[in-house]
C-alpha cells in the first residue's frame, strides 16, 4: 500500500515540529521516497544518529513485514 508524502511529513513533524522537511517521490509510485530533514536537534550528532532519530519517528510505516513504506533515502542535517 503506497504511503503519501503528506503522511511521511506528518510523522516527521510530529517528532521534529520545527524541522524543515522536503519529500520527493523518486519513482512516481508513492513507494520510493527521498526525504531531507533539517532540524536543530541533529546538531552535534553524526549522520547515523540523525537518521536513526528520523527512522524512529517513522517506525510505524518502516518496520514489520507489512510495512507500507518500501524505500526511503534520507538526508539529514542541523541548520547552517
Amino acid at each position: 500500500m503506497p504511503v503519501p508524502a503528506s503522511e511521511i511529513e506528518r510523522l516527521i513533524l510530529a517528532t521534529f515540529p520545527d524541522a524543515k522537511v522536503e519529500i520527493r517521490d523518486l519513482a512516481g509510485d508513492n513507494n520510493h521516497w527521498a526525504a531531507t530533514v533539517i532540524d536543530e536537534s541533529f546538531r552535534g550528532k553524526n549522520r547515523v544518529q540523525q537518521q536513526r532519530m528520523v527512522n524512529a519517528a517513522l517506525k510505524e510505516i518502516l518496520e514489520g513485514s507489512d510495512a507500507p513504506l518500501h524505500a526511503l533515502a534520507l538526508t539529514t542535517s542541523a541548520p547552517d
